[in-house]
């Protein structure tokens, strides 16, 4: 069993270029969801699950995620500039102080949004010895999605970035625990991305953990809007009246 997961990466430098005009004025990881930012409901979600110390990546509109941390109290945020966007595995490589000397550590994409609660997943990677959990979704749409494929104990027999002609519905999520060794397999350039460069380095190495939680990629005007009304819903228990005739 691993020791406990303090660590977690909270990845929000993204420019939000198909959420324009929401994200004009204010990036994509401050738009507001059930009433709070998203990544105030990330930290939440991370302070809930254990973790104590978060990185924060950051490039468009900076100052403005800077202002909100500097606010926040109660949890050690750290602050990592992109001038140039790194990528999602980009960032991993280019702070690996961050996971130094750590068992394992969490990652997060701060503009997707689900119910499914981090404590699970971080239970399930304590539970193998595999160097990699991906957390993975049923898509409606898998060609637009990374795609997982997984044998009949869970490990990752092949990830394809929106394939066009998909052979599962397993769609990467973007919650992902890496042992530190993962270090070993990120990807020397940079930009680059965890689901293209460093998941398909991973096929044997991986495990999926299934969310049957809502989840939900918001980087569209539509999924921001849809998902006001159903992550408010699911997170709100849902009480059937019964009608009783006299």
């Amino acid at each position: 069993m691993d020791q406990l997961v303090t660590k977690a990466f909270l990845l929000a430098a993204g420019l939000g270029t198909r959420l324009r005009p929401l994200t004009d004025t204010l990036p994509k990881c401050l738009l507001p969801v059930d009433g709070l930012p998203l990544l105030e409901i990330w930290l939440r979600a991370c302070q809930e699950a254990g973790i104590r110390q978060v990185l924060v990546n950051t490039h468009w509109q900076a100052e403005k995620v800077r202002a909100f941390v500097a606010a926040r109290r109660g949890m050690d945020i750290r602050l990592t500039h992109e001038p140039e966007l790194l990528g999602s595995a980009g960032t991993l490589a280019a702070n690996r102080w961050f996971f130094s000397g750590e068992e394992s550590f969490l990652v997060l994409y701060a503009d997707n949004l689900t119910t499914f609660p981090l404590r699970r997943l971080l239970e399930f990677h304590g539970g193998h010895r595999q160097l990699a959990t991906v957390a993975l979704f049923r898509a409606d749409d898998p060609s637009a999605c990374g795609i997982a494929e997984l044998d009949a104990a869970g490990t990752l027999t092949g990830f394809w970035e929106k394939p066009a002609q998909p052979r599962t519905n397993l769609a990467n999520a973007g919650l992902y625990v890496f042992r530190s060794e993962v270090e070993d397999y990120l990807p020397e350039f940079a930009p680059s991305d965890i689901g293209r460069h460093l998941l398909p380095r991973l096929v044997g190495r991986a495990r999926g953990c299934h969310i049957h939680e809502f989840f939900m990629d918001l980087g569209t005007p539509e999924n921001y809007r849809r998902g006001q009304i159903d992550y408010a819903r699911a997170r709100r228990p849902v009480v059937e009246a019964l009608s009783l005739t006299p």
